[in-house]
This record gives C-alpha cells, structure tokens and sequence, in this order.
C-alpha cells in the first residue's frame, strides 16, 4: 500500500503531464491563418527566404507550414537534407528559411508572389508545369501568440515533421487532412472560413504531437513535466492560475520544501515558481486582451495585479507593447 501511494498519489495531490498540456493546448487560438494548394511538376525548387509581402500583417510571428498531399519532394532547412512523402506535415514554429523541390537546379517557384490577392473566395490553387507527375503540396501562413509564453517557445524545436503514416493515433490525422484537401478541391459555401479551423485542428495535434513524443531534455518545461514535484506545482498554477498563491503553498501542496521547490524551477526552467506564476498570468492576460473585450482593469485583476498601472508596466515588459496597443494590433 505504501508503494501504491507513493508511486500515484490521490487525485489532490497527484497530476500527470496531461494536466499541465491541457492547459497549455486550451489557449491555443490562432490569431490568422493562411492556406493554399500547391502542384508543381518536373524538376523545381522554391525560393530559399519567400515573400511575406500581403500575406501576413505581422510577419515576424508567422509559422509556415506544408502538407505534403501527394508524391514526395525534399526540403532543405539549415544545411540538412530530408526527404518528404505523402502524409507529412512540416511546422516551422520560427519561421526558419527553408526550401522546397524535386531534382537538381529545377526551375525556381514562387508560389507567394504568385497568389492573388485577397479576399479569396475560394482557395488558390498554384500549378507550374506541364508535366504529368506531379506533386501536391498543402501550404500556408499560421500565426500564433502562444510563443510569447517562454517556457512553451524553449520547449519547440525550429521545424516540428510529423509522419502521420507512421504516427501513432495517425489515422485521425490524415482524415482531417483529407477533409482539408476535400474543402479545395470541392469548393463549397463556407469553404474558405472552414479551411482555417479544420488547420488549427491540424497544428493543435502537431504540437501535442510534439511534446508528448519528444525525448525529455536535461533541463526545459518537458523535463520539468517529467519531475514529480514540479509537475504537481505546474499542475497546480495552470490549474487555478488567479489564486492567491504564495511560495509557502506551492511548496507544500508539491509536497516540497520552498528551498528545494524554487531550485528545481531554477535548474529547470531558469525561474522561479512565482515568476513563472506571473507570467503565466501575463500570457493569459494578453489571451483575453485579444479574445475578449474585458476593460482592461478586469483583466489585470485577473492577473493578479492591484491596479491597473502595475498591470501596465508587467505586461509592457513583458511583451514590449502595452496592453491597449497589444488588443488594438489583434483586433
């Protein structure tokens, strides 16, 4: 009975990594998203740095991302090669330089510079070529405010490649791309705002794809996971972010001492529970800021702030915008 306790404790004090996920994933919302078809054929290569010129109002925090439909195709990314087939999906959570192509010293593509401008009533479609074969790409433009949450920006690699004919649970994935490639290739009423969701349903399940295959680091928020007494007190933060939590709490419902509580968070994740605390709220705080039209005074006691000037000056340090412009840049 004591192995049995120790090893899983009760549902007070016992979390899985899940819980902390979970958190995590629900504030997913993607603040813009862009798609379109792609279908070269012969030998061609895309340009290595594409043009974000009218895709994106802020192309700093865009996310490229490829599924790749039909045929197979390389991508180069940083001096290394990899080989793509039907069924993959690629994520650039930093929109790394990356190129696309088939052969050696194809013709450049440029399918960016190629879309028409919008609004689109249906989604483009792109073909270069007059080849038979061909290869069929589903591309486009994510953006996403998560990255501003550090612990969650460190733990992503800078290209996220998922197999989905390989992965486990894959069959759910590829339906949902397929439902994706049925929107374009059928147009029909609704089509062009259904292709959005059906993608942060896609990139919702690449990232926790991601974290829960990933091999645990030495240190980072998926080592932190792995941690019994700090997944308990993430557990607890996410869990109820607006309580009144102190140091002396966290420590003793993590069934820590505050001394060996705040040095695993330092060994772990270069803060401390506290500051991690607050910036969790932060980020929540710029969730609402864009989601919601909260005044701004009640999202800042939300986040546990006395007044709303001392919301101010966390949140603009925080994110180098205050909290009007932060909701007036995402409106």
């Amino acid at each position: 009975m004591r192995e049995a306790l120790s090893e899983n404790p009760g549902a007070e004090g016992g979390v899985t990594r899940d819980d902390v996920l979970s958190a995590l994933l629900s504030t997913i919302r993607l603040s813009g998203s862009l798609q379109f078809c792609f279908m070269p054929t012969g030998d061609w290569q895309t340009d290595a740095a594409p043009s974000l010129a009218g895709l994106s109002a802020k192309a700093t925090d865009t996310m490229p991302f490829h599924i790749v439909v039909a045929g197979s195709c390389w991508l180069k990314a940083e001096g290394e090669e990899t080989d793509l087939e039907a069924g993959d999906v690629l994520v650039f959570p930093f929109g790394t330089g990356h190129q696309l192509g088939v052969g050696k010293n194809g013709t450049l593509v440029q399918p960016t510079r190629d879309l028409p401008q919008k609004p689109w009533r249906e989604i483009p479609v792109l073909r270069y070529g007059e080849a038979a074969q061909s290869v069929r790409l589903l591309c486009g433009y994510l953006q996403w405010d998560g990255l501003s949450f550090a612990p969650l920006r460190q733990a992503l690699p800078k290209m996220i490649h998922v197999r989905t004919r390989a992965a486990n649970n894959g069959d759910w994935l590829r339906a949902t791309i397929r439902q994706m490639v049925e929107e374009v290739d059928r147009p029909r009423a609704g089509g062009v705002s259904m292709l959005p969701r059906l993608t942060e349903i896609v990139f919702i399940e690449i990232l926790r794809h991601q974290i829960m295959m990933a091999i645990p680091h030495a240190i980072g928020l998926l080592a932190a996971l792995a941690d019994p007494a700090l997944s308990r007190c993430l557990s607890l933060i996410h869990d109820d972010p607006q309580r009144d939590w102190s140091l002396e709490l966290l420590a003793a419902a993590s069934g820590s001492s505050r001394s060996a509580l705040t040095e695993r968070f330092q060994t772990m994740l270069a803060t401390s529970p506290i500051r991690y605390l607050r910036d969790w709220r932060l980020y929540l705080a710029s969730v609402a800021l864009a989601t919601t039209s909260q005044p701004i005074a009640a999202i800042a006691y939300d986040a546990g702030y006395a007044t709303e000037a001392a919301f101010n000056r966390a949140f603009s340090r925080t994110f180098a915008t205050p909290p009007a412009a932060w909701r007036a840049a995402r409106s």
